[in-house]
């Protein structure tokens, strides 16, 4: 059984794909447009719009990019239900991974963007919100009932 070793990756590279730093995310929804962070950053109407300008051209790029892995990781499940030649699922995964690679530059370069438009100032409390929110929004471990 040849491909029993993939059929085990796949998963674990996924779930790795899908675990990138949390705070690279920041806060996981358009903190810009938030009156409260626009007050704690200090956060001007022109940063906030340079932001969303920033933010929008990089998720649809991101949502290109989706709709290919999509289609190259249907591609490569098939090939596994099929029991295709270890090669040829081989170069596919290569394909899905290069893919992958490409959608976590793309998410990081957008947010380096998006950081770029703020002043040192509002950076440090930018990363201070963060840490707050963060805090308040951690998840209880499995198991954990509270």
């Amino acid at each position: 059984m040849k491909l029993t070793w993939i059929r085990r990756l796949l998963p674990a590279v996924f779930v790795l794909a899908l675990a990138a730093p949390v705070r690279g995310q920041l806060f996981g929804f358009p903190w810009w447009k938030d009156a409260q962070f626009q007050r704690d950053l200090r956060l001007s109407t022109e940063q906030s719009a340079r932001i969303e300008t920033i933010f929008q051209s990089g998720i649809s790029i991101l949502r290109h990019q989706k709709e290919e892995l999509d289609q190259q990781e249907t591609d490569l499940s098939r090939m596994i239900a099929t029991n295709a030649d270890e090669l040829m699922v081989t170069q596919q995964v290569d394909r899905v991974e290069t893919i992958r690679g490409r959608m976590n530059k793309t998410r990081t370069l957008m947010l380096l963007h998006e950081r770029q438009v703020l002043t040192p100032d509002q950076r440090i409390r930018l990363n201070k919100l963060y840490e707050q929110w963060a805090k308040d929004h951690r998840r209880p471990p499995h198991g954990d009932v509270k």
